[in-house]
């Protein structure tokens, strides 16, 4: 199967997946998607790959996923759940960090035959992780603060969604890639390969952010099990 057409595919899992948790457990489905999306990207960010002609990695879908679950929980709950999202995936990754590092502390025994290949994998764990840790502080808590800003000037208008989710999701991407890519791979590669991460990785985020917009819509009219309209209303009225 074409990466090209694997890619198509993961956008709309995933972004299907934050709805899909979304309606069965409301904002907790929410907290686990960031939280998975943090953990499984800081693996899937090692990988590199080709697209449509570009070199890029195979992370960005779940990095840029995670400001679909900010940008829904900023809409429907306020700020204060959005950034509880934000304080969740990034303590988690210093979990991450650690618990990694831990397991490279063992010594193997004779009958042990994978020590070798997650040396490799966790072996790249800290530069990557602490990359990520702050790449994802600084852009999450911008994108917080940009969608509210947004509404500030908006108002609870659903003709001016697309304006919120895509002016805070495109600009605080854009801090995150250059943060999280100069972090993790400056020396890594060549600085062609480099450069080319770099712009690829923020462009492919930038269209998940743009592919994500219909899904942001759909959001906006889900009620999940257990809640209701009212009492959704009621969080929206004292977000901060």
């Amino acid at each position: 199967m074409p990466n090209e057409l694997i890619f198509i595919l993961t956008v709309l899992i995933y972004l299907g997946s934050v709805l899909g948790l979304y309606k069965v457990f409301g904002k907790n489905g929410l907290y686990a998607f960031a939280v998975f999306s943090t953990l499984l990207g800081n693996i899937a960010v090692c990988k590199n790959i080709d697209l449509f002609g570009f070199s890029t990695t195979a992370g960005n879908v779940l990095y840029a996923a995670t400001f679909l679950v900010t940008d829904i929980l900023s809409e429907k709950y306020g700020k204060k759940h959005a950034t509880k999202a934000v304080a969740y995936s990034f303590s988690i990754m210093l979990l991450w960090l650690l618990g990694t590092q831990l397991i490279l502390w063992f010594t193997p025994n004779e009958n042990d035959y994978i020590n070798e290949s997650l040396k490799v994998v966790f072996g790249l764990v800290p530069r990557i992780t602490i990359a990520s840790l702050i790449g994802y502080i600084c852009s999450q808590n911008l994108d917080v603060f940009l969608y509210h800003f947004i509404w500030s000037k908006t108002g609870n208008s659903k003709k001016k969604l697309w304006l919120r989710n895509n002016g805070s999701t495109l600009t605080s991407q854009l801090i995150d890639t250059v943060i999280f890519t100069t972090l993790a791979f400056w020396g890594q590669y060549p600085t062609n390969v480099f450069l080319s991460i770099l712009i690829t990785t923020y462009v492919f985020k930038a269209v998940v952010a743009l592919a994500d917009t219909p899904f942001m819509y759909l959001a906006r009219k889900i009620v999940p099990l257990g809640e209701t309209v009212e009492t959704i209303a009621n969080e929206r009225k004292e977000r901060v």
